[in-house]
């Protein structure tokens, strides 16, 4: 009985481990999955003019500024193409994670692009990640055609040092 409740306390405790963003800053140069570099990177607004509309991918390695990020586990992302526009980014093949200080941070992401409508379902269970509140979650009722970034790669480029 003592062995069995250990190994529940011990369960829980890596499950609750699990469940939340990495911790750290996002300082500049910090990387997460594959290694890149910020050479070479397009702005966001430049790189979304060559997603073609058919949900074929294109390779990209852009530059933006970080809007939000799952906290749960940092699984996902938010990033700016300009004033009104935002990208959705997941991380390829659930790979790593971003901690919830890269908010407000410019970042490189290496990885693909490409157009996606999701769902209203998949909407709310984003939305329910970020802790928006219910009536915003309620009120998703239409699916949304968006940019999508699946990234291989990310690096903090502009931020803290």
């Amino acid at each position: 009985m003592k062995k069995l409740i250990m190994g529940l306390f011990a369960l829980c405790a890596v499950a609750t481990t699990q469940a939340q963003p990495p911790k750290g800053d996002a300082n500049i140069g910090d990387t997460y999955g594959a290694k890149i570099n910020g050479a070479d990177a397009v702005a966001l607004s430049e790189a979304q003019a060559k997603v073609p509309e058919t949900g074929d991918s294109v390779d990209v390695k852009i530059k933006a500024v970080v809007t939000e990020v799952c906290s749960k586990k940092g699984c996902w992302m938010k990033v700016k193409i300009n004033d009104t526009e935002e990208a959705f980014v997941k991380m390829k093949d659930y790979d790593f994670f971003i901690p919830m200080a890269a908010v407000g941070k410019t970042i490189v992401i290496d990885g693909k692009a490409f157009v996606k409508t999701t769902s209203v379902s998949e909407l709310k269970h984003y939305a329910q990640d970020a802790k928006k509140p219910k009536a915003e979650v309620d009120a998703i009722t239409t699916p949304k055609k968006e940019l999508r970034l699946l990234a291989s790669g990310v690096v903090v480029v502009e931020g803290t040092k």
